[in-house]
C-alpha cells in the first residue's frame, strides 16, 4: 500500500515538473510575433523564423520592418555571422 502511496507522489512531481514554462518556450513567445512581421515576405521563411528568434534572443531585438533597418538593433544583430561568415540575422 505504502508504494501506491510512493508511485502516486511520483507520478504528481512529475507532472508538475512537465507543466513549467521552459525558458526557450519563453523566448519563443516574446520573439516569434516580431519576426513573423519580420519574415512576412521571405522566400524561405521556416528558415528566415529561425534566424531571427536566435537572434533575438541574443540580441534582444527585432529591425522594424520586412528588409533593412538592421542599424535599429545596434552592432549585435548587423554583425552576427554564420559560420560560414554570411550575415545571420534576417
Amino acid at each position: 500500500m505504502a508504494s501506491k502511496g510512493v508511485l502516486l507522489v511520483l507520478a504528481c512531481f512529475l507532472l508538475i515538473n512537465t507543466k513549467v514554462s521552459s525558458d526557450e518556450e519563453n523566448r519563443f513567445l516574446k520573439c516569434a510575433p516580431l519576426c513573423v512581421v519580420r519574415c512576412k515576405n521571405h522566400s524561405r521563411k521556416n528558415v528566415c523564423m529561425r534566424a531571427c528568434v536566435t537572434c533575438c534572443d541574443r540580441c534582444k531585438c527585432v529591425p522594424p520592418g520586412q528588409y533593412g533597418n538592421r542599424e535599429k538593433c545596434g552592432k549585435c544583430y548587423a554583425n552576427m555571422t554564420t559560420r560560414g561568415g554570411k550575415l545571420k540575422c534576417p
